[in-house]
């Protein structure tokens, strides 16, 4: 499945170092873009590394964010009431994210505080829908696109990323987005 250079999008995929979104994009003729404050593991030749917030109001048709949950997320409210200034300031960035002027915006994230602070999720998704034998529950706030479908429902399911044994790249590998969802929001939001 190829685009038309009429239907191409410039997509923004903000908070993305790994460029597997990015890149499903651009498999199909998109003028897609990653940005972070880290490198990016990938092609840098497609990649901003810079602050989010410095780009977010050029000309983008789509965005899709995935902010870091380190203040958000289920799995770390044991230290929440130690860090109410991290997490306010995290859920600040996500308004922002959400509020961008592009038109077509994505935002995802572990099932959190964002549900509860700023509103619910249009959609919770999960790897074993799109190909990989796996859990982790994953919540998506949309604006103007399209509920994430199903592509390929597998059995086999393990919550590998939850046992996850403690290292210094732990949160890079807990933060890579699947490829057979970065593929789905490629195909059907692109």
């Amino acid at each position: 499945m190829t685009t038309t250079t009429k239907n191409k999008l410039r997509v923004l995929v903000g908070c993305e170092f790994s460029g597997i979104v990015r890149d499903e994009f651009r498999k199909l003729g998109h003028d897609a873009w990653s940005c972070d404050l880290l490198q990016s593991e990938g092609n840098t030749k497609y990649h901003i590394q810079d602050d989010l917030r410095s780009i977010l109001t050029q000309k983008w048709d789509l965005g899709i964010f995935f902010p870091p949950c380190t203040h958000l997320c289920v799995s770390g409210a044991r230290w929440f009431k130690n860090k109410s200034m991290e997490q306010q300031s995290a859920l600040d960035f996500v308004s922002r994210l959400m509020l961008s002027p592009i038109p077509k915006i994505a935002i995802e994230n572990p099932v959190g505080v964002i549900s509860t602070k700023i509103r619910k999720p249009d959609q919770i998704i999960q790897p074993y829908e799109y190909g990989h034998g796996e859990t982790k529950k994953t919540c998506l706030w949309l604006k103007n696109l399209p509920l994430l479908k199903p592509t390929k429902i597998v059995s086999g399911r393990d919550d590998r990323i939850h046992k996850m044994p403690p290292s210094d790249t732990r949160w890079m590998e807990r933060s890579r987005t699947y490829t057979g969802i970065a593929k789905a929001m490629a195909e059907q939001w692109g």
